[in-house]
């Protein structure tokens, strides 16, 4: 705060808002570096494809598998033994039958086959696979 006295003058004050501005721009800038490192899910290195569809914003069950084969569900572990069951109690609350595949781009394609021959066993209408957008040809 800022006092000014002279002679025969008013005292006058005015508030510093040097300090305030330095410490919301600190603020700003730990905000702008933290958010991207924050990911939502489970750790997944996810392919590209060169003519991927935009997602749409809400995807109400994720189904992801890691390159050792585990698999999350809603970020939820799940086995092969008892993904029927849980894809079916997932589904009871969806507003639809679709369930997105978040699987690691090293993952074998026969156990990718397999997971969604389960999926449509336990009533899953559609299944989408969740890619990375590539942007040229050849380069991911």
């Amino acid at each position: 705060m800022a006092i000014s006295i002279k002679k025969g003058a008013d005292v006058k004050s005015e508030p510093n808002v040097v300090p305030l501005c330095d410490v919301l721009l600190v603020l700003l800038i730990i905000f702008m570096i933290a958010t991207p490192l924050i990911h939502k899910g489970v750790d997944v290195t996810i392919p590209s494809a060169l003519n991927a569809i935009n997602m749409p914003q809400t995807l109400e069950i994720i189904l992801a598998i890691k390159k050792d084969g585990t698999m999350f569900l809603k970020e939820q572990q799940v086995t092969k033994e008892n993904l029927p069951t849980a894809i079916e109690e997932a589904l009871l609350n969806a507003s639809d039958k679709r369930l997105y595949l978040r699987a690691d781009e090293d993952l074998e394609f026969g156990n990718i086959v397999e997971i969604i021959v389960l999926l449509k066993n336990a009533g899953v209408d559609v299944v989408g696979i969740i890619t990375e957008p590539k942007t040229e040809r050849g380069k991911g």
